[in-house]
């Protein structure tokens, strides 16, 4: 499987020049699963929560899905996209898988970050695991990396590859995700942004630095702090080995009872 991340610097508001942006950056790249960042069609920096509304996406409609669904026909692949969602009155920070020929699988933000909580409403789908061809899929958005019950969650539903599309300003993911992939033993793909917003009175830099990472910790491609695309090929029968040593195993050992 190839599987691809995408890193934009999208114009706030701007979702058919951001779209455009993307579809003209991977028109001639091939790969079998795309991660593209949190919000990459919107922006980030929401004045308030009627803004966000009036740039959101309900559910399997809007432009930012049509032109999602239409790439993941095109190009035969899974698409995993970052989006305001609406429902009714409400707005969800929010990722959806598009495959083509097969169904739409939804992720809610959980853990909302900053200032996020005076605009979304705080997830509702919970952590869930799906099958796309050889690979079982899971998402986290962003901010959901500094909670490591996140991505445990994921791998003992028998994800494989944890999808992220994200926003990140911190500097301590990157290097982070690292660690989730190791202590799961599965493969980690984070789709982050660069540039810049200064919208509501406080400057955000957007770091970059998307990684995919192997089970046992490996960077197998990442980006710097500008635009770009890189894809590799990964096996997600290796996330199946949770061995450490012939005596021990990274679930086996667990011990829930006196966490």
């Amino acid at each position: 499987m190839i599987a691809a991340i995408f890193q934009n610097n999208p114009i706030f508001g701007a979702i058919e020049n951001n779209i455009s942006d993307l579809l003209g950056a991977i028109k001639s790249k091939d790969f079998d699963l795309l991660v593209l960042p949190e919000l990459f069609a919107t922006g980030y920096q929401f004045l308030d929560k009627t803004e966000a509304l009036s740039l959101a996406d309900e559910l399997e409609h809007g432009y930012t899905f049509e032109a999602m669904k239409q790439l993941s026909h095109e190009k035969n692949a899974l698409i995993i996209y970052g989006f305001p969602q609406r429902v009714g009155n409400e707005v969800f920070n929010s990722a959806l898988a598009i495959a083509p020929n097969e169904k739409n699988h939804l992720y809610q933000k959980m853990h909302l970050f900053d200032t996020e909580k005076n605009i979304f409403s705080p997830g509702k789908t919970g952590f869930s695991v799906f099958q796309y061809r050889d690979a079982k899929i899971g998402i986290m958005i962003c901010f959901d990396w500094r909670f490591p019950e996140a991505a445990r969650k994921l791998a003992l539903l028998g994800g494989q590859i944890i999808c992220h599309p994200s926003n990140l300003v911190m500097p301590h993911c990157p290097d982070a995700m690292i660690t989730r992939a190791l202590e799961n033993c599965v493969y980690t793909a984070t789709a982050n942004r660069v540039g810049e917003e200064y919208r509501t009175g406080s400057r955000l830099k957007f770091i970059g630095k998307s990684r995919i990472i192997a089970p046992n910790g490996e960077v197998l491609a990442e980006l710097g702090t500008e635009k770009g695309f890189v894809a590799v090929v990964v096996d997600p029968k290796l996330a199946d080995n949770k061995e450490v040593t012939s005596r021990n195993g990274v679930f086996d050992d667990r011990r829930p009872e006196f966490y």
